[in-house]
């Protein structure tokens, strides 16, 4: 799947919460659900900062006010269905793709030190950044995501899906299918179901996916 990249201007409502002095190790990008705020993530996002000292951490806004609540969205759910879903996350995938290349530049990193980590539907456009043909993010982490349509083709992008048992919203068993579709392309991928959770970034999530970070050597458990 291709997505044009076109010039879109990026929202200053997008937190810092982490500058390093001098170069940047690597580069971790928070994206919050629909209808909320970069506040809401700035928990997560200081987790993201503790595991390296050196990284540029930001909790991004995304562009568009949400039209079911006072918070922000890149797409909107009025009336979303399985059939217009992805239709809507195209629509809005050139200003993703925009956000991420705008903070590499901003932390002169390449995609191999470029960590996309969203939730809910953030956790949906981080996830669609692997469906294109050269990825401009080489690991990307799904809070409570689901893809809009599964992939048809192994990504170069790693993937890590952490999922509540008893999420509401996004039932668990969408990160289960979305991890025998990427292990059946080859896509290296982790999947880590944590009982008793609802819809939300949970510490037991952070603890899941610090130990798939760590597993996969420094390198990993850095950014790159």
């Amino acid at each position: 799947m291709t997505h044009p990249f076109r010039g879109t201007p990026i929202t200053s409502a997008s937190l810092i919460v982490q500058q390093p002095q001098g170069l940047a190790s690597g580069l971790v990008l928070r994206m919050h659900g629909v209808g909320s705020s970069p506040q809401s993530m700035l928990g997560v996002a200081c987790w993201f900062a503790a595991r390296d000292a050196n990284a540029l951490v930001v909790s991004v806004a995304s562009p568009e006010p949400s039209d079911v609540s006072n918070g922000l969205q890149w797409f909107s759910v009025r009336g979303v269905t399985e059939q217009n879903r992805q239709a809507r996350v195209n629509g809005a995938m050139p200003a993703f793709v925009a956000t991420v290349q705008h903070w590499q530049q901003v932390a002169g990193v390449d995609p191999q030190h470029t960590v996309v980590a969203g939730f809910s539907q953030g956790a949906i456009m981080a996830l669609e950044l692997t469906l294109l043909e050269h990825p401009n993010v080489m690991r990307v982490v799904s809070f409570a995501g689901r893809f809009a349509n599964l992939p048809e083709r192994k990504s170069e992008a790693t993937v890590h899906l952490v999922h509540g048992s008893v999420d509401p919203v996004m039932p668990s068993m969408l990160a289960q299918v979305a991890n025998a579709r990427l292990l059946e392309l080859g896509t290296e991928v982790t999947v880590d179901i944590v009982q008793a959770v609802g819809h939300e970034p949970h510490p037991t999530l952070l603890k899941r996916l610090t130990a798939r970070l760590d597993s996969q050597g420094p390198g990993a458990g850095r950014l790159g």
